[in-house]
C-alpha cells in the first residue's frame, strides 16, 4: 500500500557535488545547505568523511559541518567508510552517520579499495561505537539493481549482502541504484527481499535516473511502503567510481510528482526551483531536473505561459 508522507533524504551537498568538476566554496555548500533547511528538508547529507585525495570535492567536511545552522528536528548525515572516518565524523558533531556497503566484489574494490566481505566487517567496525555516541546510522547497499564492472546482480546476491549488513542492526538501510539500472519490477522485488530479511530495520531507497526509470522507481517503492527517498536538488550528481552513473533523482521533480498524487512531502516547491537556479549558477552549468526549467503547474496566476498549438 502506498503511504501517505514520504521523507526526503537530501543527497545534494555531499553526493551531488562529489563528481562535479567544480570545487564549490565552504561558504556556498553551507548556504546550499541552510536554504535546503528553509525549504523544509530536515535530513540532510551534508559532508563526507572519506579520503581527500579520492575526492578533493568533499575534503572540508569538518568546517561545512561548524559553521550550519544547529535547527530542532535537523539531522545532518555524515558519510563515512571506515573507522577513522566515523571518528572525525563524531568529532565534527554529525547527528547521523551513513555507511556504504557495494553488493558486488569488482565495484567494491573500486570504490573502497576492499571486496565486499571485508567492507561489511568495517561497517560491524562503525555500527558499535556509533550506537555508544547515541547517533543515528544507516548502511547503503550499494550497486543493488546492477554493477558497472560485473553487470547484472542477483537477488540472491542482495539478499546476501542485506543478511550479512544487517547482523550489526543499523537503524535504516538503504537500496541503491547506483548507476541508473533499475526498473520498478527489480525495486519491488528487492524492496520485497529487504522487508523479508531485516523486518525490524527501516528502509529507504536511493535512486538515479541514469536511464531515465527514476520517477517510476521512486513511485514503485513507495506502492512497496517505502518512505524515505534520497534525492537531489535538480537532479546533480553522480558516482565518481562508476561509468556513466549520472545524476540522481531530482527533489524538486520528485516532490511534485508525489504532492500531485496526494502523497506530502513538507517540501516548498516554489523555494527548491529558486534554489536549483541558484545552484545552476555555483556550479556553472544547468542541473538535469526539470520542474526548475517547466516551472509549477497550474502556473501562479499572474505568470503568462506560452501555449504550444500542435
Amino acid at each position: 500500500m502506498a503511504v501517505e508522507q514520504v521523507t526526503f533524504v537530501e543527497v545534494s551537498p555531499r553526493d551531488g557535488l562529489q563528481s562535479d568538476d567544480a570545487m564549490v566554496s565552504t561558504a556556498d555548500k553551507v548556504e546550499l545547505i541552510t536554504r535546503l533547511v528553509s525549504a523544509g528538508l530536515t535530513r540532510i547529507e551534508a559532508v563526507s568523511f572519506v579520503n581527500p585525495k579520492r575526492v578533493p570535492q568533499m575534503a572540508d567536511a569538518e568546517a561545512v559541518m561548524a559553521r550550519l545552522p544547529r535547527i530542532d528536528g535537523v539531522s545532518y548525515i555524515g558519510l563515512v567508510l571506515n573507522r577513522r572516518g566515523f571518528d572525525r565524523a563524531l568529532a565534527a558533531g554529525v547527528d547521523e552517520v551513513n555507511s556504504v556497503v557495494v553488493v558486488t566484489d569488482t565495484f567494491s574494490q573500486k570504490n573502497q579499495g576492499m571486496p565486499t566481505a571485508e567492507s561489511v566487517n568495517t561497517w560491524a567496525d562503525i555500527a558499535g561505537p556509533a550506537r555508544d555516541a547515541g547517533l543515528f546510522s544507516s548502511v547503503t547497499v550499494s550497486a543493488a539493481f546492477g554493477c558497472p564492472y560485473e553487470g547484472a546482480v542477483s537477488a540472491a546476491r542482495v539478499r546476501e549482502v542485506i543478511e550479512a549488513v544487517a547482523q550489526s542492526a543499523p537503524d535504516e538501510i538503504a537500496l541503491a541504484d547506483t548507476i541508473g539500472a533499475a526498473t520498478p519490477n527489480m525495486v519491488r522485488e528487492r524492496i520485497a527481499i529487504a522487508q523479508e530479511v531485516a523486518p525490524n530495520i527501516a528502509l529507504r531507497c536511493h535512486f538515479h535516473n541514469t536511464r531515465n526509470t527514476g520517477l517510476a522507481n521512486v513511485l514503485a517503492a513507495v506502492e512497496a511502503g517505502v518512505s524515505v527517498i534520497d534525492a537531489s536538488l535538480g537532479g546533480i550528481g553522480g558516482c565518481p567510481f562508476a561509468p556513466a552513473a549520472t545524476g540522481n533523482i531530482p527533489t524538486e521533480d520528485t516532490a511534485y510528482m508525489l504532492e500531485g498524487m496526494g502523497i506530502s512531502t513538507g517540501l516548498d516547491l516554489g523555494a527548491l526551483i529558486d534554489l536549483t537556479a541558484w545552484l545552476e549558477g555555483v556550479v556553472a552549468h544547468p542541473a538535469p531536473g526539470m520542474l526548475a526549467k517547466a516551472g509549477l503547474f497550474p502556473a501562479d496566476s499572474s505568470t503568462e505561459a506560452a501555449v504550444c498549438l500542435t
